[in-house]
């Protein structure tokens, strides 16, 4: 009797020390919530106000490829009366106003994007393979005036250094305050990295493996282009020189633009983008409208008040 005694209160306590599985995971998701994700600012400059954007084609854009970028661009602060769109849809303007939060919070105007100039460079004067230094020398031959930003986009026969192998992008800065401006340079990645550099509508390189969506303006390459963009434009606004809003370290910055990574809808997780709506036209998945009927695929962002991913705020 007593052994028996002896062996139940030996299983127990196994029980107590090493729960299944099963049991210590119905106990965790029960109980644990994770700190919610708050990005820092850092005191630093932020872009506000007008923000003239100019544009370096460099290599081949078709004309419609150009307009794609250059609409969703217009879509950020709208010439379009309230009325042009329901006051419940889910447009490029709704989506940036997230931003304006950021920008708000810290004491800044609101910002208003202006496409200020476009040029092309189809003869890509400085060759088609560059490096991060000539991206810069590129971006500062535009002459944007301070507090604005120079875009650089380089075409699908263009290759960048570090392209593909650590970035789909980047942002950075030229200049020193108070004649400090922000640039921007995103690739074309249909020709060599879509499966990184366009997914959702790319099956990935590596992680996990979804549906494979369809670009809403049939062009992987730009639709993935625009992605990107937004990511670093919401970047390049909220933290242009580095002391802006961000957790981490200052060297390698989670930004606003990217804390909700691979999150484009409701309910996404890794290899699925989320619950996205769908042209009916072309089949193209997207989760924000633009100006002259423009869908497109944005990243959510990471609410400055909520502390949740959403598209709109």
């Amino acid at each position: 009797m007593a052994s028996s005694t002896l062996l139940l209160l030996f299983l127990l306590l196994l029980d107590f020390l090493y729960p299944s599985e099963c049991a210590a995971s119905r106990k965790l998701t029960s109980v644990y919530h994770p700190p919610a994700t708050v990005l820092t600012f850092h005191n630093g400059t932020l872009l506000d106000g007008p923000i003239p954007v100019s544009i370096l084609w460099y290599g081949h854009f078709s004309s419609s490829q150009r307009a794609i970028v250059a609409d969703f661009l217009l879509s950020i602060t709208p010439p379009h009366r309230p009325t042009t769109f329901p006051a419940a849809a889910h447009t490029v303007s709704r989506w940036w106003r997230t931003v304006d939060l950021y920008l708000q919070k810290a004491g800044r105007r609101r910002a208003r994007v202006l496409l200020a100039n476009q040029v092309l460079d189809e003869a890509c004067s400085l060759g088609r393979r560059l490096s991060r230094r000539q991206l810069t020398d590129l971006a500062r031959g535009l002459g944007v005036m301070p507090g604005g930003v120079t875009l650089v986009f380089t075409a699908a026969d263009v290759a960048v250094d570090g392209f593909c192998s650590s970035a789909c992008g980047l942002h950075g800065s030229i200049g020193q305050e108070p004649n400090r401006s922000a640039y921007i340079w995103v690739g074309d990645s249909a020709a060599q990295c879509p499966g990184q550099c366009a997914w959702p509508f790319h099956e990935p390189i590596y992680g996990p493996t979804g549906p494979v969506l369809r670009a809403p303006n049939l062009d992987v390459g730009l639709d993935g282009m625009v992605i990107n963009l937004a990511t670093l434009l919401v970047g390049a606004v909220t933290n242009p020189y580095g002391g802006g809003y961000f957790e981490g370290q200052p060297t390698m910055p989670i930004e606003v633009g990217a804390a909700c990574a691979g999150v484009y809808g409701q309910g996404a997780y890794p290899g699925y983008a989320g619950k996205l709506r769908m042209d009916m036209k072309t089949r193209g998945s997207y989760n924000v409208e633009g100006e002259k009927g423009r869908k497109y695929l944005v990243p959510a962002l990471l609410n400055p008040i909520s502390h949740a991913c959403s598209v709109t705020a």
